[in-house]
């Protein structure tokens, strides 16, 4: 998406009616916490002028900015029509920031500090391949849990990844989180290569489609009666299945942004 792209039409008149795409960041539209390629930007650019467009993804905009702005140059709340950072607990429609919602508010302090020792301790005990850092995300509408760390190279992450897969450390630390806290109302869903969230039982993906009802209480409002969703872990557990599989919207579930962009042109087209 470039600066000379042509303009949008307003929402009211895009040609496919009351409808938005809604999309996955990571595996979905770009690589693993890399950038979109060119080819997915202008795929992106064609669909805007049909329907409605965003995405819905657990990190903050800051990285999302990173992986859909960067390489276009563009604020990234100027590439799609609706953008929901953290599932739509920070979340923009053309640009203007929606009411946004806070974890440590819900949960409290105590229960938060007692989470996140339990999270560091167990962590502490893990015998993993590498250790590298930031173990313990915290974001506005959740945590992210990541038992290698964030700070982990891509190659680390490819490792690691393939690790888990064998020896299912998430899948092992997320069953005995839910043991341990399941009085408090969380939920636990395993994303992306090396980590997991946290976050009320709620405000998962699905917290999104909130604004999206909302918007058709407004005057002139739209009431977005198709919603189509394109994600990668769409599994029972992964971080996309409550919106997947939600009544409320279309499913397609993505190998990788390739078959994505096959998706989105079968799906609408292109």
């Amino acid at each position: 998406m470039d600066a000379g792209a042509p303009p949008y039409p307003p929402l009211e008149d895009r040609p496919i009616k009351n409808t938005i795409a809604l999309f996955d960041v990571d595996e979905t539209l770009t690589p693993a916490r890399r950038t979109a390629s060119p080819e997915m930007l202008r795929t992106l650019e064609q669909l805007r002028q049909k329907v409605a467009i965003g995405f819905v993804g657990g990190s903050n905009l800051v990285k999302q900015e990173e992986q859909l702005g960067a390489a276009a140059k563009l604020p990234v709340t100027s590439m799609f029509d609706f953008c929901f950072s953290e599932n739509g607990l920070t979340a923009y429609k053309l640009g203007a920031e929606l009411p946004s919602n806070s974890f440590i508010k819900w949960i409290g302090e105590e229960p938060y500090k007692e989470l996140v020792r339990w999270i560091l301790h167990y962590v502490a005990d893990l015998d993993i391949p590498v250790k590298r850092g930031t173990f313990v995300e915290f974001r506005n509408g959740m945590i992210n849990v990541s038992p290698i760390g964030r700070n982990a190279s891509t190659q680390e992450r490819n490792d690691y990844e393939a690790f888990d897969k064998q020896h299912k450390i998430r899948e092992t630390m997320v069953a005995k989180m839910r043991e341990k806290f399941g009085h408090l109302g969380l939920t636990f869903s395993i994303g992306g290569q090396i980590s997991f969230d946290v976050f009320p039982t709620g405000w998962d993906k699905t917290y999104c489609l909130k604004h999206l009802e909302d918007e058709a209480k407004k005057p002139g409002g739209i009431a977005y009666t198709t919603v189509h969703f394109f994600g990668d872990k769409t599994s029972p557990g992964g971080n996309d299945y409550e919106i997947y599989t939600d009544p409320r919207t279309i499913g397609h579930s993505v190998k990788g942004p390739e078959d994505c962009l096959r998706q989105i042109r079968e799906t609408f087209g292109l």
